[in-house]
């Protein structure tokens, strides 16, 4: 299934999970596990520092050899999303972050403005930078001119389970770009997930579409093999499609 590669890091899964909305501490545990993943969001404005036993969000993934991903979730202005992933850095002893910068807070659409700017800091400033950012062809390519790690276009809005909503975007600026490509938001069900990885994207991060199911461990074992399913069926190569049917048993040596 091919290895996926994060600036330096290597990884089997290509599938990404967030830990937030979960019903309880357990439950986002289990789902986690149950989905094979390998890099785990967090939100650092919303995350609870906490040292009770069994609840240290950070220790458990540590534990268990995650890569953890912190997230600049709920910044409305580039100063913010900067010293958010300050603060991250600091604190997790990680370059890593998924920069968001919204700009507006009903649909959680990207500032695009305020990203560009703040992602071109970070990167100047040592940072490996996941940006969440719409589905713009234009728009991920200046970021992996501005030295991204990956571009991460919504599939539809944040926890919409809307699905891939433009998968002609998707497919433009998998061809316009050569880091990698991850589908962040809008995924509500496997069938989503695999049609993301059919269209050539290298990951898929979710979150909602496994915490609000209504069994999330369940849910996160399906988002796991649909990932596989559909990385599979990008590789195999798909038939054109064809308005009229084309038989599939040879014509020739037909009993007359």
């Amino acid at each position: 299934m091919q290895e996926f590669k994060i600036a330096d890091q290597t990884y089997t899964s290509r599938l990404l999970i967030g830990t937030a909305g979960y019903p309880n501490f357990h439950i986002m545990t289990e789902s986690i596990a149950a989905s094979g993943a390998e890099i785990a969001t967090v939100s650092m404005r919303r995350v609870k520092f906490t040292n009770t036993p069994g609840e240290n969000l950070f220790a458990l993934l540590r534990e268990r050899g995650m890569t953890i991903l912190p997230n600049t979730a709920g910044c409305f202005t580039a100063k913010d999303a900067i010293l958010t992933a300050n603060l991250a850095r600091e604190a997790l002893e990680t370059s890593l972050i998924k920069l968001e910068v919204i700009g507006d807070e009903e649909t959680q659409f990207p500032d695009v403005e305020q990203l560009l700017r703040a992602a071109e800091t970070l990167v100047k400033d040592g940072f490996t930078v996941l940006p969440y950012c719409n589905d713009d062809p234009i728009t991920c390519k200046k970021l992996e001119d501005i030295g991204c790690a990956v571009v991460m276009p919504l599939g539809a809005p944040i926890g919409s389970g809307m699905g891939i909503r433009n998968p002609y975007n998707i497919q433009i600026i998998r061809d316009l770009v050569q880091v990698p490509l991850i589908v962040d938001a809008g995924v509500g069900t496997a069938s989503d997930a695999a049609i993301a990885m059919e269209l050539g994207c290298d990951g898929v991060l979710l979150n909602t579409a496994v915490a609000k199911a209504h069994r999330p461990v369940l849910m996160a074992e399906a988002m796991k093999k649909a990932v596989e399913a559909g990385r599979a069926a990008f590789l195999a190569g798909r038939i054109p499609r064809k308005l009229y049917a084309t038989a599939s048993s040879p014509q020739d040596g037909i009993i007359e």
